[in-house]
């Protein structure tokens, strides 16, 4: 079972930044999930709040007036992918406004790079499904009424076949179900060291479809630093 880091490494920096997808990568993470937001200047940045802390909107911010109001330098979508070639990253495409620049760097970095590209906004994720290579999945926060729901969400061409669930809402009899028609599935939202063993097990169980985990407890995913290896050095994040 893939395990990817949930906004990176973010113990001892700022979540979604290249210092935390650095730890993450250090300690053995398979990928990265992280946000995608436009700024007003046009550039795809990786952040996760629709407001920056002081309330401004990050759609009305250029990047360099977001990284101000964050405290911190927060990277664009493009500076991640260069820095990080080896990684499967999982983007989470917020808004409709962030979807075209993602799809670009997509094209761009598609035969280099591994993508899974997810949103809640279920149809900004279909454009993404005509770029050969890219997996595209639909983020659930609830529990389908049923499996004929929930395979109604997806579209009828099988242009997408993985679903990512809130933690919450997995439920064991319809992972059976969707892995019998040829869905894969990640989670996301386990927060104990008992959550994460039960994903653990259900991932074991290979025939429900359980692929990957999206965690911020890279340790109790079972991802540490090698032996004898250093971690990269946190920065916190700026009073300022």
């Amino acid at each position: 079972m893939l395990v990817l880091a949930h906004r990176g490494d973010y113990a001892d920096c700022p979540e979604n930044t290249l210092e935390a997808f650095e730890r993450a990568a250090a300690r053995g993470a398979d990928g990265i999930e992280t946000d995608v937001r436009l700024s007003r200047d046009g550039l795809p940045v990786l952040f996760h709040d629709r407001r920056a802390p002081d309330g401004r909107e990050v759609a009305a911010l250029t990047a360099a007036e977001l990284a101000a109001a964050a405290g911190y330098p927060v990277p664009s979508l493009d500076q991640a992918l260069t820095l990080f070639p080896d990684l499967l990253w999982n983007l989470e495409v917020k808004t409709p406004a962030a979807a075209g620049a993602a799809l670009g760097l997509v094209e761009r970095f598609r035969s280099s790079h591994r993508f899974l590209v997810s949103s809640f906004w279920h149809p900004l994720v279909l454009p993404f499904t005509r770029v050969a290579g890219v997996e595209c999945a639909l983020l659930l926060a609830s529990r389908p009424a049923s499996f004929e729901a929930f395979a109604g969400l997806f579209p009828r061409d099988g242009s997408i076949w993985t679903a990512v669930w809130d933690f919450e809402m997995l439920d064991p009899a319809l992972l059976d179900q969707a892995r019998a028609l040829g869905f894969r599935s990640f989670v996301y939202g386990a927060q104990t060291a008992d959550e994460h063993r039960r994903v653990a097990e259900l991932g074991d169980q290979r025939d429900l479809g359980l692929a990957g985990l999206i965690t911020d407890r890279l340790d109790l995913a079972g991802r540490s630093a090698p032996a004898g290896a250093a971690l990269p050095p946190g920065r916190p994040p700026s009073s300022s």
